[in-house]
């Protein structure tokens, strides 16, 4: 059987398919994932009940999305760019975060995910950056060495990192683009760009799919 993957729905003002205003997440992400042997299940965002819902699943993949509220991470001011702020977005989004990081669950987080796991851990976020990574493919380096080219779109990016996250690939602009936590129990990674924009043609990003869900595990209560 395939590993189940969470993926934390994103709200949506409307969908035309659907009539109503709708939760959903992009199909490139959720490809990605069934490329890479995953069973991709979107969850209903929801405060209560975190981590018992969870406890079903075999990884945690927390996607791309809109601005978390400022104040999540002390900022007593809100800058005229933020965009698409949700409080319940936002709650089970950190939920998620901390009981992924706490049980050990494998993590994946992209993008907005970063964020979620920065400003869990105690970190804070500049709340627009200029110039914006948005609409742009650009280099990053590893720090291993590694350099490759990857998809982007954000405008915000980490200001101070969390507790126990180390830098793991940044831009030449010095912008973080890729963190790791060594005092995690469980399999984690967080990336600033989209992986999934191009992971259909480019093997690099898509092995970051396959590592996550090669790593998860697979319980009898699957079978």
């Amino acid at each position: 059987m395939r590993p189940l993957i969470a993926i934390p729905a994103r709200f949506s003002a409307s969908a035309s398919a659907l009539r109503y205003a709708a939760e959903v997440n992009a199909r490139a992400l959720i490809e990605a994932v069934w490329r890479a042997g995953g069973e991709p299940v979107t969850i209903h965002p929801a405060a209560d009940e975190v981590s018992s819902r969870l406890a079903r699943f075999d990884g945690i993949l927390l996607p791309g999305g809109g601005d978390l509220a400022p104040h999540r991470y002390g900022a007593a001011e809100t800058h005229a760019s933020v965009y698409d702020v949700d409080d319940l977005q936002d709650t089970f989004d950190l939920s998620i975060a901390r009981v992924a990081l706490d049980s050990g669950l494998p993590l994946l987080a992209i993008c907005r995910g970063l964020h979620v796991v920065n400003v869990a851990l105690g970190g804070t976020l500049q709340q627009d950056m200029d110039p914006a990574h948005r609409h742009l493919r650009h280099p990053v380096t590893v720090h291993s060495g590694l350099s490759t080219e990857v998809s982007c779109y954000h405008h915000q990016r980490v200001d101070r990192l969390g507790d126990g996250l180390v830098v793991t690939a940044t831009a030449a602009d010095g912008t973080i683009e890729a963190v790791e936590l060594p005092s995690a129990c469980g399999w984690f990674a967080a990336v600033q760009w989209h992986p999934e924009d191009t992971a259909a043609t480019d093997p690099v990003q898509q092995n970051l799919f396959d590592t996550f869900v090669h790593t998860t595990t697979r319980p009898a209560r699957h079978g």
